[in-house]
């Protein structure tokens, strides 16, 4: 996360925004609680508003950084920190996994400031390496915040919410207004705590299938299930699981989605057997 010291030009095509209020920087640090024995990693530090306060408390920061006018500035400050580890690399397609190779027994906590551009495919991104991290703490669009954490019936309710509320327990924590930052975005931003289950609470038996069928679910927001789901399932199969076919998607809670996943994968491999 970036706190703007005024040395570096903040470039649109990485949706830099930097923080320049040091209470909002306390307030990150004090919502994350650093450990010593940590293994953080920070996607986009910027100016290095939060590296800092890291670098101080955890044994291992590894940083992924893109712009490749931060990467010097970053080293000159913080090469002789022994926790400094540098990766000029893309978020969206780094191998986290690769990290736990310093210590495969010690899960990764996560934490960044992510443009509004990049913020939906890099959370599915990491989605995919949720059972080695610990917890992720994240300054999004409040949008986005809002989509993570929303309930089924609201209109912020949609595949983002679903995909993560099963793979995690969302919450959100607070809000952090335009005039905090430079330059000022137009929008307000806000922090999100994502926490992935150790087990989670509901099991999709094809978790590819699940994705798939969430996906197909909100293909057409304002079409009822049964119209979405037209050569997946039918009215009757969608009853079935204790879902209302004449439902749209932002109503049906993530339980009843890995239901429906769960019962077009037994009907695929029923088919396949017979």
């Amino acid at each position: 996360m970036t706190k703007h010291s005024g040395g570096h030009k903040h470039k649109k095509q990485f949706g830099q925004n930097f923080l320049n209020n040091g209470r909002i920087i306390d307030q990150i640090v004090a919502s994350i609680q650093p450990k010593t024995n940590n293994h953080m990693v920070e996607i986009g530090p910027g100016e290095a508003a939060l590296t800092e306060p890291l670098l101080d408390v955890v044994k291992r920061l590894d940083i992924i950084e893109i712009d490749n006018d931060l990467i010097a500035p970053l080293k000159i400050r913080f090469a002789s920190k022994a926790a400094f580890n540098l990766h000029h690399t893309d978020a969206l397609t780094f191998d986290y996994a690769s990290l736990l190779e310093f210590e495969p027994d010690q899960p990764l906590r996560v934490v960044g400031n992510l443009p509004y551009n990049i913020s939906s495919p890099l959370l599915f991104h990491l989605l995919e390496y949720s059972s080695q991290i610990q917890d992720m703490h994240f300054m999004l669009q409040k949008e986005v915040v809002d989509r993570l954490t929303a309930q089924p019936g609201s209109r912020a309710f949609g595949r983002l919410s679903v995909m993560i509320q099963y793979a995690c327990q969302a919450e959100y924590l607070f809000t952090v207004g335009p005039e905090n930052f430079t330059p000022p975005p137009k929008v307000d931003s806000a922090i999100v705590r994502l926490v992935p289950f150790q087990q989670k609470p509901f099991i999709a038996a094809d978790e590819a299938i699940f994705a798939d069928l969430v996906k197909q679910s909100f293909a057409q927001k304002r079409k009822t299930l049964r119209n979405n789901l037209k050569g997946w399932l039918d009215a009757e199969q969608i009853e079935n699981c204790g879902v209302n076919p004449g439902a749209r998607a932002e109503t049906i809670p993530v339980e009843k989605f890995v239901e429906l996943a769960n019962l077009y994968q037994q009907i695929k491999l029923q088919s396949q057997a017979d």
